[in-house]
């Protein structure tokens, strides 16, 4: 396995879609000044179009390790960074016979030291993918920090001193837009808004991600989510959620769309019936 990003646009496409991920020209473009330029990449889109998958796939196309910071609302730094084993210190503590000993002021020492994803990736530099999950999910505290920390590459832990990364790593951030991002963070990234694809391209995707299954199939169940896409669904079906119909209607050995099968691209309760009373006009055809 080659560890080397290629040079070229069309180097890079070529070794994503070796492992089923197809980018279009845009999105592979900015991917590519991103690892070589060391910029962050900020990918936007609706749910399940392959944001977290394309970090996902540089990590292992490339022999990276992949570091996911999962936000959420009230992740603080801690969390994200670093935090001490309070546990093992209280232990160490323990087992010293004179409280007062020197070894004391070794609590905290690196080995108590418990990294968490910011710090992990700082410490593998380019030997990491940090993909930084729906950061849309975190509030303007975190991300004011993020800024500062994706500005720099290092942080500093005042017991131990300052830890920069040896290179940077390369940086994915997605969002799926439950609140606007400010622009600070924006002009630190490249950027680049991920769609659904056409008809033709989600095709194209599904026989890529799942060898084997026929392309009648494959039309089918994209014309059909396409046809989903359409109503006034809380949460219309991403592209995974077609990949994950197709591959149960394998599994299953059918040849048709089946309403039994919809769990796999309805996700909401209010949608399911929407779906059921359009259920002929959305299963017709291919």
């Amino acid at each position: 396995m080659t560890r080397e990003y290629p040079d070229t646009v069309a180097g890079l496409t070529e070794r994503l879609r070796t492992a089923g991920y197809l980018a279009d020209r845009g999105l592979a473009t900015a991917l590519l000044v991103a690892t070589h330029l060391h910029r962050p990449i900020l990918l936007e889109g609706e749910v399940g179009v392959g944001k977290t998958e394309l970090a996902k796939t540089v990590a292992a196309v490339f022999d990276r390790e992949l570091v996911r910071l999962q936000c959420y609302e009230g992740i603080d730094t801690a969390q994200a960074l670093y935090e001490w084993d309070y546990a093992r210190q209280l232990l160490h503590i323990r087992t010293l016979s004179d409280p007062g000993d020197q070894s004391v002021a070794d609590l905290f020492g690196p080995e108590f030291l418990v990294e968490r994803p910011l710090l992990t990736a700082i410490r593998r530099g380019d030997d990491a993918v940090l993909l930084i999950d729906e950061i849309d999910r975190a509030d303007d505290e975190f991300e004011a920090f993020l800024l500062e920390l994706l500005a720099d590459f290092q942080v500093t832990v005042p017991e131990i001193g300052t830890i920069r990364a040896p290179s940077p790593p390369l940086v994915v951030l997605t969002s799926n837009r439950t609140r606007e991002l400010h622009d600070a963070l924006k002009r630190r990234c490249l950027y680049h808004w991920i769609d659904y694809p056409a008809a033709d391209r989600e095709v194209e995707i599904v026989l890529a991600r799942e060898p084997g299954l026929p392309e009648l199939l494959a039309r089918k169940v994209v014309a059909a989510v396409h046809r989903l896409r359409e109503l006034d669904l809380a949460k219309p079906p991403g592209v995974a959620e077609t990949i994950d119909w197709a591959r149960m209607l394998r599994f299953l050995g059918l040849d048709e769309l089946d309403a039994d099968t919809l769990g796999a691209v309805v996700k909401d309760r209010d949608d399911l019936d929407v779906v059921r009373a359009n259920l002929a006009e959305i299963t017709s055809g291919g």
